[in-house]
């Protein structure tokens, strides 16, 4: 499979896609393991850390942006929009997350995309979200 920073510009400590498992025309699966060593745990919470739901959407728009890397154009995925998103668990350190995107439309520089987390099966996020592929600023 190819390497995720090879085809999306984030990087560690804001890269939250450790590899791609899966890979079709219009789907992906990949992974990311919550070490619990992350920086944001120091204060979310002390005591009791939970993976930021802000965070899990960012993994899943990584996974989206793999995704886009295999389309015609070059630029970069900008999220546009963000909708139903349903958070359904917590996410732990130790967890590992198992995020699916479809790219379910495209039109122009517009994909339209489903995503969703599990963990343990058990799905934990779901939503839907556009992204625009604009030139690099």
């Amino acid at each position: 499979m190819e390497n995720v920073e090879d085809l999306i510009p984030q990087r560690k400590p804001f890269l939250f896609v450790d590899k791609i498992v899966d890979r079709g025309e219009n789907t992906i699966q990949t992974v990311y393991k919550v070490t619990g060593n992350e920086d944001f745990f120091k204060g979310h919470f002390p005591g009791n850390p939970i993976m930021p739901g802000v965070l899990l959407q960012e993994a899943i728009f990584q996974t989206g942006a793999c995704l886009m890397a295999s389309k015609e154009g070059d630029g970069l995925g900008v999220v546009t929009r963000v909708q139903s998103a349903k958070f359904k668990g917590m996410v732990k350190p130790g967890d590992l997350l198992e995020m699916s995107v479809e790219l379910t439309d495209n039109a122009a520089n517009a994909f339209y995309f489903k995503g969703r987390t599990k963990v343990n099966d058990k799905l934990v996020l779901g939503l839907d979200f556009a992204c625009a592929l604009v030139k690099e600023i």
